[in-house]
C-alpha cells in the first residue's frame, strides 16, 4: 500500500527550510547591522553619541523608546509611508495609519475605474 501525503510532506519540509533559512539570514543581517551601529556610536566622542541614525540605508535607534515615538512608529497619520523607522532597535516598523490610507485611496481608484469588459 502506498503511503500518501509522502512528497507533499516533503515539498513543505522543503519550503518550511527554506523560509526557516531566509529568516536566519535576516536575523544574521539585522544583528550584524546593529553591531556595527553600536562600533559606530563608541567610536565616537562621548558629547557626539545620538544612538540613532542610518546604516547602510538601514535606519537604527537606541535610545530609551518613549510611548510618543512608539505611538508615532506604529501610527502616525500625518506620515504617508507604510514603513517608519523603528521606535527602538534596527530596521523598520509598519504605519498602520499609512497601510490604511493606501487600502482607502486603492479603493478610492478601484472605483473610479470601469470594470472590464
Amino acid at each position: 500500500m502506498a503511503r500518501r501525503g509522502g512528497s507533499t510532506r516533503r515539498a513543505r519540509s522543503t519550503k518550511r527550510r527554506a523560509r526557516d533559512k531566509a529568516r536566519a539570514i535576516v536575523r544574521l543581517g539585522t544583528a550584524g547591522i546593529a553591531v556595527a551601529a553600536v562600533a559606530r556610536e563608541l567610536r565616537r566622542p562621548k558629547s557626539e553619541r545620538t544612538w540613532q541614525g542610518h546604516l547602510g540605508g538601514v535606519p537604527y535607534d537606541f535610545r530609551t523608546p518613549s510611548p510618543a515615538r512608539v505611538k508615532r512608529s506604529l501610527w502616525a497619520p500625518d506620515d504617508p509611508r507604510v514603513f517608519v523607522p523603528r521606535a527602538f532597535g534596527v530596521g523598520w516598523s509598519v504605519n498602520f495609519a499609512g497601510v490604511r490610507s493606501q487600502i482607502k485611496k486603492f479603493r478610492e481608484n478601484s472605483a473610479e475605474k470601469p470594470p472590464r469588459g
